[in-house]
């Protein structure tokens, strides 16, 4: 396979958490077992779960994000300035059902302490020999959720406030991990994606923003953070429109962010949803210029199922025709646990999944 990430055979992060580290972290939380007994315990789910990973055939290796509640909560928990307040948008399911949830609300003056994943990163690679992979929600879910009620106005009267603190957050989490020998990071970017939904769009339009300033906002705020990312760090962004148990929250084609994100500078890699049709064709794949790589999420991490191998086949040539192959890598199309409840699969059909990513990479690629 590459030598270098992103890989032809990916994954975006979240592994489904053993029932011992669920058991730990809740106790933890209660203050019922001491920090190097759940430290211990987290550790030893980690190993097993590299060891997985490697066995499959991995060479992009994450935690698991197994020290975490969620994929974006962890993030602004370990910061200061933030309480939680309902997000103004709901995840969705099959039966038409919806489920709403929390998220930020700045009420003070946001500060960084000190590394938000570095220690997670020097974890993981102390237990692992291929490429450590840090992931981390993107800067626009520290807005979108709540969008103009996101931010006390007493507390940043100023907007440009709000982002210029927390540039600098993400800036100096970057720095850090690169002085430390990370080499590989991934942004979770949900907003992008959602904004991709009419109905959505819409949605937003009658909260009183306008999302096509939203996402020239988000985007131009991601270029600022990885203007001072070194060279030697592969950036990868991830985009998503919701994992919550098996459930999502938009739908809708990347055609109205494609030009415009695909061609941002220090973006190297972009794993993109493709295992079902709330997900639109390939058609925005056009925009994405020479020396940057598509990860096809043609694998789906909310269902059992197996794809047929050749199925998966049949999609990456169909997006050939769009972007070339040497431009192309494989995924699942989310993580298996973006919140510690996971997705509803087992670890068993979490690995076949991850199996079948490399298998057909390896026969697709040839490497």
């Amino acid at each position: 396979m590459s030598i270098n990430p992103p890989f032809r055979a990916e994954h975006v992060g979240s592994l489904l958490r053993p029932p011992a580290l669920k058991d730990a972290f809740t106790k933890r939380a209660k203050g019922q077992i001491a920090a190097d007994e759940y430290e211990r315990t987290l550790t030893e789910a980690i190993t097993h779960a590299v060891k997985m990973q490697e066995e499959v055939g991995l060479h992009s290796i994450t935690d698991g994000e197994f020290g975490r509640g969620s994929w974006f909560g962890f993030f602004f928990e370990r910061m200061s300035g933030f309480r939680l307040q309902p997000s103004a948008f709901k995840f969705k399911d099959g039966r038409g059902q919806s489920f709403e949830w929390p998220t930020c609300y700045a009420c003070e003056r946001i500060k960084r302490h000190g590394g938000i994943t570095t220690d997670e990163y020097l974890r993981l690679r102390k237990l692992t020999r291929e490429t450590p992979k840090v992931t981390m929600p993107s800067p626009s879910a520290f807005h979108f959720f709540r969008l103009n009620a996101a931010v006390d106005p007493k507390v940043y009267p100023d907007a440009e406030q709000y982002w210029e603190d927390l540039i600098e957050v993400y800036r100096s989490e970057i720095a850090d991990l690169a002085a430390l020998g990370c080499t590989y990071i991934q942004l979770d970017e949900v907003p992008l994606a959602m904004l991709c939904d009419p109905s959505i769009q819409n949605q937003v339009r009658d909260m009183g923003a306008d999302p096509q300033a939203l996402i020239t906002r988000y985007v131009d705020v991601l270029e600022r953070i990885l203007s001072a990312a070194p060279s030697s760090m592969t950036v990868g962004i991830h985009l998503c429109r919701g994992n919550f148990r098996s459930r999502w929250m938009a739908e809708g084609g990347y055609e109205p962010i494609a030009e415009r994100l695909f061609n941002a500078p220090k973006i190297d890699a972009f794993f993109l949803e493709y295992d079902s049709e709330r997900a639109g064709d390939f058609s925005p794949l056009r925009f994405v210029p020479k020396g940057k790589v598509v990860v096809l999420g043609l694998i789906s991490s909310k269902t059992a199922a197996l794809e047929p191998v050749a199925a998966i086949n049949a999609r990456i040539e169909e997006a050939t025709k769009f972007v070339p192959l040497d431009q192309l890598s494989l995924s699942p199309q989310c993580g298996f646990a973006s919140v510690a409840g996971g997705n509803t699969v087992t670890d068993a059909d979490e690995r076949a999944k991850l199996q079948l990513v490399v298998d057909i990479a390896r026969d697709v690629w040839k490497e």
